[in-house]
């Protein structure tokens, strides 16, 4: 665990292999095959649609490329729960975080899936960074977001996958140097033969761009504050275990990067009886953060 955290410091991710137990990988193949069926058949409602990269998520477009909400009781998958909360999660993410187990909070959970008819892709972005922050802010985003990690764990992957992730220790010049070259990739290309409307983006690499090879079963844990992009290829399948976990040292400052997804089913006795006794400790600290958070959070990002 120690090499993971110094390359973790250093890069702002890091590689981690065999972080599902050999006895539930069945388990969780048959269970997102049966969520991604209930999405694209519209039985469960709660999707992230093509041509919106960021939420709110809305039903504009029949394409899905995300499964929200996979631990919610009415999906009927306890696997997933029984997964984010197993030893070998939490005990990767206390490294990370440099916390007890007291200290972990529950966060998001959801899959992330190939669209059926229309490729698609989100532009470089930071996830709780605005588009247009100054370089300045990027920064200061960066040096406060060590409560939270983020991470992607492959399923269903006939050949390696190269995902790419820009550089974590950079100067605010490099990072208006890397900006600028982002900025042809926020324009999407639609084409207007379909209804709504098919999205298209190819992401231009920033400067010192990293790229390296997620084979199935392995998991990338990131600084969701770097900047990262996504590509989702209709005709290659695709299941990606999408996770974050907290510490609660952080107050509330991961409230509105957590909680633009709504979560508030996660309050409601169902969903609690599902869970042993460290996943309600970590739900625990979920929902004394939601209590804190007076208002409307908001969203991070736009698009």
């Amino acid at each position: 665990m120690t090499s993971f955290k110094a390359t973790y410091n250093d890069q702002g991710y890091v590689l981690v292999p065999d972080l599902i137990p050999p006895d539930l990988i069945p388990d969780l193949c048959t269970a997102c095959d049966r969520a991604i069926a209930k999405t694209r058949t519209g039985a469960w409602p709660h999707r992230r649609t093509v041509g919106k990269q960021f939420p709110p998520f809305d039903d504009t477009h029949p394409d899905s490329w995300g499964v929200q909400h996979v631990m919610h009781p009415a999906l009927g998958e306890p696997v997933f729960a029984r997964w984010y909360t197993s030893e070998s999660v939490r005990n990767v993410a206390k490294a990370l975080l440099e916390c007890e187990a007291e200290s972990l909070q529950m966060e998001l959970f959801n899959l992330l899936i190939n669209p059926l008819d229309h490729d698609f892709a989100l532009r470089w972005h930071r996830d709780d960074v605005r588009e247009n922050a100054t370089a300045e802010e990027e920064l200061k985003a960066l040096a406060s977001w060590s409560h939270g990690v983020q991470w992607n764990t492959r399923l269903f992957i006939p050949r390696p996958k190269i995902t790419q992730a820009a550089e974590d220790r950079r100067t605010a010049r490099t990072l208006v140097d890397a900006r600028a070259a982002e900025r042809p990739a926020r324009h999407a290309r639609r084409d207007s033969t379909h209804a709504p409307t098919q999205v298209s983006i190819s992401p231009l690499p920033p400067l010192s761009k990293m790229a390296f090879l997620i084979t199935a079963g392995e998991s990338v844990f990131y600084n969701s504050n770097i900047l990262h992009c996504a590509t989702y290829d209709a005709k290659q399948r695709r299941a990606t275990l999408h996770a974050s976990m907290g510490d609660t040292r952080g107050g509330s400052i991961r409230a509105r990067n957590v909680l633009q997804h709504g979560l508030l089913w996660m309050k409601e006795a169902q969903f609690r009886d599902t869970l042993d006794e460290k996943g309600q400790s970590l739900l625990d600290a979920l929902i004394e953060m939601q209590n804190g958070v007076q208002g409307d959070v908001g969203y991070s990002l736009t698009g």
